[in-house]
């Protein structure tokens, strides 16, 4: 019996208006939804362009809390109508501290819950701890219409251990909203084939499909520039790579996956039979012998 599904990823610039923006999101999950689409990835925070370039105090007030959003609002209708499921990321304010987070609105437009990123970066040109506190939720995957899915945002995608433990709690696609591009300390650095490296192994380390939306265009901020490098992409459960954006065009990609048959390849592979977390406790200590 099998069980297919069809995947997209979008990329596209952001400017400073964040209703152009969410049309533009819009457009581009229509178009997605016309080629088949059923699970379509959008970029992280594309409601404005990327702010953390910059430690501004005015940008705290774009937080808005999930209830009654407006843009979570305006993308479940949107997912309702389409019955598409949308990994949606936004800048959420919760009592007295900022998330950067991840609704998932299945495909009847129900929010399944609230994943907050857990990996938070700080360094020239993405500058996040200002504006983010870590995320609290843990590792999430929600069982959705059209499979199980398990959603980490940007810099969660660098760290295999997140991977896993969203595989281990069933996610049969790992998908991840991307804001990545140029260095501002290092302007001759390109990161972008490291980065989907280090994804194409989650994918065949777990044997499971793996998707990556990041944004394109050129931002500038008051402290740094950054010029982001698009190459959005699919890989499928071996790590090869099925779809690939450029690197500065406006893109809608999918790939159709039979989850039944990835899942019947997964348990007999054996990895997670053979897995020892006995021996892993280096894994869970913050110091190195």
């Amino acid at each position: 019996m099998s069980r297919t599904v069809t995947l997209a990823i979008t990329q596209m610039t952001c400017s400073a208006e964040p209703l152009e923006n969410q049309d533009r999101g819009e457009y581009l999950v229509r178009d997605a939804a016309s080629k088949g689409a059923k699970i379509i990835l959008l970029q992280e925070l594309f409601e404005r362009p990327y702010f953390c370039k910059d430690q501004n105090p005015d940008y705290l007030q774009w937080t808005q809390p999930a209830d009654g959003n407006p843009l979570l609002e305006r993308f479940s209708a949107l997912a309702k109508e389409l019955e598409v499921i949308l990994p949606l990321s936004f800048f959420e304010s919760a009592t007295n501290v900022f998330y950067n987070s991840m609704a998932l609105l299945d495909a009847d437009g129900s929010c399944q819950g609230i994943y907050r990123k857990s990996h938070i970066p700080d360094g020239p040109g993405y500058q996040e701890k200002y504006y983010f506190t870590p995320g609290n939720t843990g590792f999430k995957v929600w069982d959705t219409r059209f499979g199980k899915l398990g959603v980490g945002i940007c810099w969660d995608q660098w760290f295999p251990e997140a991977a896993r433990a969203m595989v281990l709690q069933g996610a049969e696609i790992l998908l991840y909203p991307t804001a990545i591009g140029s260095e501002p300390q290092a302007p001759s650095m390109d990161t972008s084939s490291h980065w989907q490296r280090v994804m194409q192994g989650h994918a065949s380390a777990n044997l499971v499909p793996v998707a990556a939306a990041n944004r394109i265009g050129h931002e500038d901020g008051n402290e740094s520039s950054i010029t982001f490098y698009g190459n959005s992409f699919i890989c499928g459960p071996t790590g090869e790579i099925v779809t690939q954006a450029g690197r500065d065009e406006e893109s809608v990609l999918a790939s159709t996956f039979d989850l039944e048959e990835i899942s019947k390849t997964r348990q007999a592979w054996e990895v997670f039979r053979d897995r020892r977390p006995e021996l892993y406790q280096s894994l869970v200590e913050n110091s190195c012998p």
